[in-house]
């Protein structure tokens, strides 16, 4: 038999490929804008980049310096207000503090005459209940006291309250003899006997005395009573007995 013949493939011989032809022109024309990314002006801007620098906090201006010490100072304010009116409360509900009471029962003058250089020498003997009402509350009545007798803002006699102690649920009489000299004095008189022609004759009578409060067993600081009476009697004659019309007191506290 004769030899079959083997046949083996054979792979055909590649195209020897074409040479390309170098560009003669720019593939991007000059002067332009595009490249192999794309439009720039279709493209998203590139991330903001982080600043790097660490963080400090700023310093405090006057300006904020001055709106805290403001504001820390409203705050205290506010906060003694209140404990103040807790304080207030407590004294009022379990003390029951009540204004004293005073009234001129009584008045008598020993002189009031015209000397000879048209001076007035008065001096006048004034009887004044003062009475505490309260049942928890002590006076004590200090020294540097000063009262006044006058008539239409003319000053005739002064004098001052005795230092004392008044309890609780208690009337003190206070008897003062007051002394005074008045300059030029001859028109007052003529007032005098005008308002005595009319049956009243008006007279003010005015006290600042210091004092402390005591509540129970605490004695707290000083204030100062302020006392107004208003009374008309019917003469000023010395020697005579003063009949006081009418007479009302009102009482003022200063710190």
């Amino acid at each position: 038999m004769a030899d079959q013949q083997k046949i083996h493939p054979v792979s055909a011989p590649e195209p020897e490929q074409e040479a390309l032809p170098k560009p003669t022109t720019p593939l991007v024309p000059r002067n332009s804008s595009r490249s192999e990314n794309g439009d720039p002006e279709r493209q998203q801007p590139p991330p903001l980049k982080r600043s790097l620098t660490p963080y400090s906090p700023s310093k405090p201006t006057k300006k904020n310096c001055c709106k805290r010490c403001l504001c820390w100072t409203c705050c205290l304010f506010f906060l003694l207000i209140i404990l103040l009116g807790i304080a207030a409360a407590i004294i009022y509900f379990v003390f029951q503090p009540k204004i004293p009471k005073y009234s001129v029962d009584s008045m008598r003058i020993t002189q009031f005459n015209l000397n000879n250089d048209m001076s007035l020498s008065a001096t006048f003997n004034v009887n004044i209940s003062a009475r505490n009402p309260n049942k928890k509350i002590g006076i004590y009545y200090e020294n540097g006291s000063h009262l006044s007798v006058r008539y239409k803002g003319t000053n005739l006699c002064e004098g001052s309250l005795p230092k004392f102690y008044q309890g609780h649920k208690n009337t003190t009489l206070l008897n003062m003899n007051l002394t005074g000299r008045t300059e030029n004095a001859t028109n007052l008189l003529q007032l005098v006997q005008e308002d005595r022609q009319r049956g009243k004759i008006p007279l003010n009578i005015r006290v600042k005395v210091p004092v402390r409060i005591k509540l129970g067993k605490l004695k707290l600081m000083k204030w100062k009573f302020l006392l107004k009476c208003r009374l008309n009697v019917d003469n000023l004659s010395q020697d005579n007995v003063i009949r006081i019309r009418d007479n009302k007191c009102t009482v003022r506290f200063r710190f």
